[in-house]
């Protein structure tokens, strides 16, 4: 697993638990809990500063800062006595409310990607199906008598697009983008979930018809709101219904209204059947072809400084099995390791000396030393469930 992967899963665990602890009135060791998933999302951003995420991470930081300051100032002399009359009951129950209203907004981003449609290399197929499904109707609706989808559900390796993919789409029709990750709205301090789920939608549908704007909301990790679960509890199944409920608002009766909901998920078979179905798209996005990485590397490696001993096509060829993320990964370990050198030979101290041109053997080093984020046995399940409930 990667270090930005794992650092992802314990800040998860974190919040899990600190909302677990949370639940049971244990507020202490929730506050710390919320404390190390706080850590853990800034670590990760700070070591990653590109990722495309990043945004998302560090509004969910804010969220959790806003409710240790709910719990710090519901600990003290309130916890030992009862309150005095009606009077404090409501007020504290005013603040609480207050804080929880202010974290769901903090757990939602509305600002407008900057990703233009050619930044996405490669995946033609998914860029015409999405094309087709947002782009062109959104242009010409006159031309879709018989309407056009609403769900969009993008699957794949992690690493190769698919924040990429919807962020680009929301660019090219000047849409509000509404993105959320599915874990945050299943988060029950910040208010009921399936309130969560329903105040999403609207938002949505105002833009499209107050604001007279398309609305993309963009859903994370979906399996983790829609996946099969085994030991379900009544919140987590309202909240599941209620996500049914808009989909089929907007699908079924949205009549020419410019709402699209785009889930993206690892895990496509971790999702049940109904939720399937909604998704009237179902894209693959799968890893970079050679063509693909080429671009790739020339992207990434634009702003460097190369020797001329460097073949891209021959790193291209090497990184066979290599994801977007990973490419970007080689070039920057190996920009680092050139970087390393330069500090440790004491040249930096000289501000006119610069490293020296990045070699193919530097390139090659770092892809002995690394491999695929993906393996085979995870591309043989996308592809399986790909054939099975493909819907381009």
């Amino acid at each position: 697993m990667e270090a930005s992967q794992e650092l992802e899963k314990s800040a998860t665990n974190y919040a899990l638990e600190a909302v677990r602890l949370d639940k049971q009135g244990a507020k202490g060791m929730a506050i710390t809990m919320y404390q190390k998933a706080i850590e853990t999302l800034l670590r990760l951003v700070q070591l990653y500063p590109e990722y495309s995420l990043n945004k998302v991470y560090i509004q969910r930081a804010i969220a959790y800062q806003e409710r240790i300051k709910v719990l710090q100032g519901a600990v003290g002399p309130a916890d030992q006595t009862e309150p005095q009359g009606g009077e404090a009951k409501e007020t504290e129950g005013a603040k609480t409310s207050e804080g929880k209203k202010a974290s769901y907004e903090d757990l939602i981003i509305k600002e407008k990607p900057k990703v233009k449609w050619e930044e996405v290399v490669g995946l033609d197929t998914a860029k015409k199906a999405i094309k087709e499904a947002i782009i062109y109707p959104v242009q010409r609706p006159d031309l879709f008598p018989l309407g056009w989808p609403r769900g969009i559900l993008l699957f794949g390796p992690p690493g190769c697009g698919k924040t990429l993919l919807a962020a680009a789409a929301a660019t090219e029709i000047d849409a509000v983008f509404i993105s959320v990750d599915a874990a945050s709205i299943m988060s029950k301090w910040l208010g009921e979930a399936e309130q969560n789920v329903a105040r999403l939608f609207d938002s949505a549908r105002k833009s499209a018809t107050e604001d007279n704007k398309p609305a993309i909301i963009f859903i994370d990790e979906l399996d983790s709101l829609m996946g099969k679960h085994s030991n379900e509890v009544g919140g987590e199944v309202r909240v599941r219904n209620q996500f049914l409920k808009e989909m089929d608002g907007i699908i079924d009766k949205g009549k020419n209204l410019h709402v699209y909901v785009i889930g993206a998920t690892n895990k496509p078979w971790d999702l049940d059947w109904p939720f399937i179905r909604r998704f009237q798209k179902r894209i693959l996005v799968p890893l970079p072809d050679h063509h693909a990485r080429l671009m790739m590397f020339k992207h990434y490696t634009s702003n460097l400084t190369l020797a001329p001993d460097v073949d891209l096509h021959e790193l291209a060829r090497l990184s066979e099995g290599f994801s977007g993320s990973d490419i970007k990964d080689v070039c920057q370990a190996a920009h680092l390791k050139v970087i390393g050198e330069f500090f440790e030979s004491g040249q930096a101290a000289n501000k006119l000396a610069k490293p020296r041109p990045m070699k193919m053997s530097d390139f090659r080093q770092i892809l002995e030393e690394r491999k695929p984020s993906v393996s085979l046995d995870m591309l043989s399940l996308y592809n399986r469930w790909f054939e099975a409930f493909k819907a381009l």
